[in-house]
């Protein structure tokens, strides 16, 4: 059977992008684009695009049957801080979502499911350097709740229903080519807007604030990696640690300094700030270099070049 694609919340930060690389890889027909509004952008502009609410189980199964659904990817969630302002809310949405997508998995109507974690599964109990695969998981916000049960009830369904779905656990990512989308991590994409447009910005996060980070293409390279691998490979069913940099604000400043010599960062921790100081500083990603031979390429220096260079375009 051939493959064929439903992107829900193909308009997000990391669906935009994802959409455009599996329509290169697998053709622009067998890649429906869905999300619950239809934009002028090039998502809904360059193939099929269905509008659906990722809360209503009818509308997911209808367009799986029309199209002949084999792989899902859930990219609709609530981010981090917006999630704080909404829990309810983001709740609702982060987990009803993946069981509808679990529930048609297990009916065998669909094949495939790619749902995304978050290093927010952890909390200020987890060791904060190099955090392992496995550890203590206590998280402490809305964001990070929803996405540790949402593990839990991913690799309970593989075990229990044979359900073949597969989660990595995301840094802070960065883009060029989205706006940011609500998270904690997000002062990493807005800091390139401001040093090309005002040569200064206010971070909401203290300098020292390390974090681990990592390039849109990377991200990309890695959910499509992980769909495309033998089954029997990937070990863990809940969800992989995925590493590439990680960096404060002052070293990416500094960064910048090298291409804007006349940047300039201030700082004014907010309500992030303790979202941020919850989460680890780095993380180790072994088990998914082992299982699925994953391997990021771009580093601090090599990913500021490329955000200048396209931000700038």
């Amino acid at each position: 059977m051939e493959t064929k694609i439903l992107i829900i919340g193909a308009c997000g930060q990391i669906g935009t992008e994802l959409t455009q690389q599996l329509r290169a890889i697998y053709g622009t027909n067998k890649v429906i684009a869905a999300d619950i509004r239809k934009l002028n952008n090039d998502v809904v502009n360059s193939g099929p695009f269905e509008v659906v609410n990722a809360l209503d189980f009818n509308q997911i199964e209808h367009l799986v049957e029309v199209h002949q659904i084999t792989d899902v990817y859930l990219m609709a969630a609530l981010l981090s801080a917006t999630a704080e302002k909404n829990p309810a809310f983001a709740w609702d949405l982060n987990m009803n979502s993946l069981f509808h997508v679990l529930n048609l998995a297990k009916a065998k109507k669909i094949k495939k499911i790619f749902w995304p974690s978050s290093i927010a599964v952890f909390g200020p109990t987890t060791p904060k350097e190099n955090t392992p695969q496995y550890s203590i998981m206590e998280p402490s916000t809305v964001y990070g709740i929803s996405k540790q049960a949402g593990e839990r009830w991913c690799e309970y369904y593989h075990n229990s229903f044979g359900v073949d779905v597969r989660s990595i656990r995301y840094p802070g990512l960065i883009s060029w080519s989205t706006e940011p989308g609500g998270g904690t991590t997000d002062y990493a994409v807005d800091i390139f807007h401001k040093a090309l447009s005002d040569g200064k910005y206010e971070c909401f996060l203290s300098s020292e604030t390390k974090m681990p980070m990592m390039y849109m293409n990377d991200a990309i390279k890695a959910t499509i990696k992980i769909m495309q691998a033998d089954s029997d490979s990937i070990k863990i069913r809940s969800s992989y640690n995925l590493a590439a940099m990680s960096f404060t604000p002052a070293e990416i400043a500094a960064e910048i300094k090298k291409h804007i010599p006349d940047f300039s960062i201030t700082y004014k921790p907010d309500f992030r700030q303790k979202i941020a100081d919850s989460w680890p500083s780095s993380v180790n990603d072994e088990p998914a270099r082992k299982d699925w031979g994953w391997q990021y390429q771009f580093d601090i220096t090599k990913m500021t070049k490329e955000m200048l260079i396209n931000l700038a375009l």
